[in-house]
């Protein structure tokens, strides 16, 4: 049976909107230092915790921060942190991360112009904070371009829990089979095929497209392909 085409389209956003690395990797860096407060053996402790290599100054592709929530980067931290309150790292990690140096993967007003004058449904979820979240979709000249906005912290849960996905869903107005989640992530894709979506991989963060492709209907460069995979399933105007 044919299923039904997309009209509506729900981003991940780093590693997706923004390139992980060069978003994230400098970022890193910075809180470990803040952290370790020139202690050298607790900075060598925060880097293994977090899984970042101080000499390359990126994340191990097996760093659960990198597709974690807010709070589970904050437990990760805590391993080097003993006495170190959780919910005040917490808060740290959230103020920082509004702040962090984004690198988009495309044009992303002119791209996200298009797709919403195509008629489609937009949404982001994130496991980073909703607060975060609309701070960088705001300093990318996105603040106006998603239907629905979602972070691990706005209760409809985190990926790859698919409860936020089918939140999108509802919220829009499509089945979830008319729907796509679109994420350069492994808890992305299984989000996705668990929520009854189609699932779009994208290699703009850590993940191989070999890792990658057992949760993918397609897997694309980066979201800047998107209108051609979409093809005919440009939604018309009823």
């Amino acid at each position: 049976m044919k299923r039904p085409a997309t009209r509506a389209l729900l981003f991940d956003k780093d590693g997706t909107l923004f390139h992980f690395g060069e978003t994230w990797n400098a970022w890193a860096l910075a809180v470990i230092d803040r952290l370790a407060g020139g202690d050298a053996a607790r900075r060598e402790a925060l880097a293994r915790a977090a899984r970042y290599d101080l000499d390359t100054q990126r994340f191990d592709p097996s760093s659960p921060i990198i597709a974690g929530t807010n709070r589970e980067a904050a437990e990760c931290l805590m391993t080097a942190l003993p006495g170190f309150p959780l919910a005040a790292l917490e808060a740290l990690l959230t103020d920082l991360a509004k702040d962090a140096p984004l690198v988009p993967t495309v044009h992303l007003p002119g791209l996200f112009a298009a797709l919403k004058s195509a008629g489609f449904a937009l949404g982001l979820m994130t496991n980073d904070t909703e607060e975060a979240a609309r701070s960088h979709i705001g300093r990318a000249g996105l603040a106006d371009s998603f239907d629905f906005v979602a972070g691990f912290d706005s209760g409809f849960g985190a990926k790859p829990d698919p409860g936020p996905l089918r939140a999108f869903a509802e919220a829009t107005g499509h089945a979830p089979a008319a729907c796509a989640m679109i994420g350069d992530s492994v808890h992305d894709l299984v989000a996705g095929r668990a929520a009854g979506m189609k699932t779009v991989g994208v290699l703009t963060g850590p993940a191989r497209a070999s890792t990658l492709a057992p949760f993918a209907d397609v897997i694309l460069p980066d979201i800047g392909h998107l209108p051609v995979w979409l093809g005919t399933g440009f939604p018309k105007n009823d």
